[in-house]
C-alpha cells in the first residue's frame, strides 16, 4: 500500500543481505514477463538559452535530437552505471523532449520495455537523467544556472508487484 505520495512503506530491502552487505538480487526463479516503466523530469533555463535551443542556434547543434539519442543510449547501458542493476535486454525504448515555453524549460519523458525477470524502472530514469544532462551540456555556454528537477518514475507495469501509477 502507498502513502498517497507514491512511496511504498518501509520494508526489507532486497539488495541487502541479512548482514547488511549489498548484493545483486537473484531473479533466476522469477518468470519472464512483459514489463514497462515511464519516467519524466525537466530542465529549466534562462529565456535566451531556451530561445536558442528552440531556434536551433546552439553552437553544439540540435540539443533535443542529441539528448534523445543520449537518453536512448543511456537506457541500454544502465547496468554499467548503476552497480546493482541487472543488465536488461530492452525490447523497446523511447525518449521524448518538449519545450515548455511558459515554464521556461524542457520536459523529458523516458519509456522502457522488456520481457524479463526484472523491471526497467532504472532504465527509464537513467534515460531521462542523461537526456537532461545532455541538454545542460549543449546549453551551458548560454546559461550555467540551469536547473534539472522533477525526475521521477510516473508508471510501471509487470512483475509480481503489477501496475503502479503516480
Amino acid at each position: 500500500m502507498s502513502d498517497g505520495e507514491g512511496h511504498e512503506p518501509a520494508g526489507r530491502l532486497s539488495h541487502l543481505k541479512g548482514s547488511g552487505e549489498a548484493h545483486i538480487v537473484d531473479v533466476g526463479a522469477k518468470p519472464a514477463t512483459a514489463r514497462s516503466a515511464t519516467a519524466e523530469g525537466w530542465i529549466e533555463m534562462a529565456p535566451p538559452a531556451l530561445q536558442a535551443l528552440r531556434d536551433g542556434e546552439l553552437e553544439k547543434g540540435d540539443a533535443l535530437a542529441t539528448a534523445r539519442i543520449a537518453g536512448l543510449m543511456a537506457a541500454k547501458r544502465t547496468a554499467e552505471l548503476v552497480p546493482l542493476c541487472h543488465p536488461v535486454p530492452l525490447t523497446h525504448a523511447e525518449v521524448e523532449l518538449h519545450v515548455e515555453t511558459e515554464q521556461q524549460r524542457v520536459r523529458c519523458r523516458g519509456h522502457a520495455e522488456t520481457v524479463e525477470r526484472t523491471g526497467v524502472e532504472m532504465e527509464a530514469l537513467t534515460a531521462v537523467q542523461v537526456a537532461l544532462l545532455t541538454v545542460y551540456d549543449m546549453c551551458k555556454a548560454l546559461d550555467r544556472g540551469m536547473r534539472i528537477g522533477g525526475v521521477e518514475l510516473v508508471a510501471k507495469s509487470g512483475g509480481r508487484s503489477g501496475t503502479w501509477q503516480r
